[in-house]
C-alpha cells in the first residue's frame, strides 16, 4: 500500500481553481479500485491519498495525471501494514 502526501506550494485560491478536476480524477481511480481513501490535511496545507499496492511506475503515471500537479508536491511512501484495529483488518492485505 502507498501513502501519498500532497503539500500545496501555491496559494489556496489557485488550489481551488483545480479542485473540480482533482475530484473527478480521484473518483476515476476510486471507481477502478486503486484508491482506498483520501482527504484534506488539517490545517488545509494539502491532502493524503491511500493507494492499494500496484507497480510504482503505474502509480507515478496516475499521479502525473492529477490536476493538482500544478499546485502541489507529492511524497509517496510504500508501507506493508502487518497489524490493524478491529474493522480495519483489510488494510493489511491491500
Amino acid at each position: 500500500m502507498y501513502i501519498v502526501s500532497l503539500t500545496y506550494h501555491r496559494p489556496l485560491e489557485e488550489v481551488d481553481n483545480h479542485h473540480a478536476e482533482h475530484i473527478a480524477w480521484l473518483k476515476q481511480y476510486f471507481q477502478e479500485g486503486i484508491f482506498i481513501a483520501s482527504g484534506r490535511k488539517n490545517p488545509r496545507t494539502g491532502g493524503v491519498i491511500l493507494v492499494k499496492s500496484i507497480e510504482r511506475a503505474r502509480l507515478d503515471s496516475i499521479l502525473a495525471q492529477d490536476p493538482f500537479t500544478a499546485v502541489a508536491h507529492y511524497e509517496v511512501t510504500e508501507v506493508a501494514l502487518t497489524s490493524a484495529s478491529a474493522g480495519f483488518e483489510a488494510l493489511t492485505s491491500v
